[in-house]
């Protein structure tokens, strides 16, 4: 399992593509309800608690191997407890956030969108949260017995952001010349 987490400063767009109809089901809503659009001008709402917080809008994909598929693909109720520990690893609580599925991959992946503000108007730290997000993915993984990643050779190259695709690019060159180098002088 691996959590790819972005932040932003306002919900409509984030909540719109997490909820797309025709490629997500919403497995849970806490402290929101109604349409994308109502939904997300309740987490702005409650964004105003704390004026201090730029980056409002939380949100994280856990995305599973393809391998995980067949256990994966028809259990909710496992995607969903699955999220909850994570967020309760990373300190996602006492806010509110929507954990919605997709099905418009061949992997099984879910998404959590929840306020950096919470319930009180303290903010949701992140905190070397790209370290703590790896942490938690690894121990989810294990405890549920689900198959860790086989390393970067079998990404899909043109899904890849430009950023992402350089750093793969220099990826493949270094693996592709490691072995000729005898020493780091030549």
């Amino acid at each position: 399992m691996i959590g790819k987490q972005t932040k932003g400063t306002l919900f409509g767009g984030c909540v719109r593509y997490v909820l797309k109809e025709e490629k997500s089901k919403l497995l849970e809503a806490v402290g929101v309800d109604g349409s994308p659009e109502q939904m997300a001008e309740q987490f702005e709402l409650q964004a105003l608690l704390n004026d201090k917080v730029k980056n409002i809008v939380g949100h994280t994909s856990l995305n599973f191997s393809p391998e995980d598929s067949e256990r994966m693909k028809s259990d909710d109720a496992l995607m969903l407890q699955i999220a909850h520990d994570y967020m309760k690893l990373m300190g996602i609580e006492n806010t509110q956030y929507i954990i919605a599925r997709h099905i418009d991959r061949e992997h099984p992946h879910c998404h959590i969108v929840f306020n950096r503000v919470d319930n009180d108007g303290k903010t949701i730290s992140d905190k070397n949260d790209f370290r703590r997000n790896e942490k938690a993915c690894k121990m989810l993984t294990a405890k549920y017995r689900l198959h860790f990643a086989n390393g970067k050779d079998h990404i899909k190259e043109e899904r890849l952001r430009p950023y992402d695709r350089a750093k793969h690019e220099i990826y493949k060159a270094l693996k592709e010349e490691l072995p000729k180098v005898q020493s780091w002088m030549n």
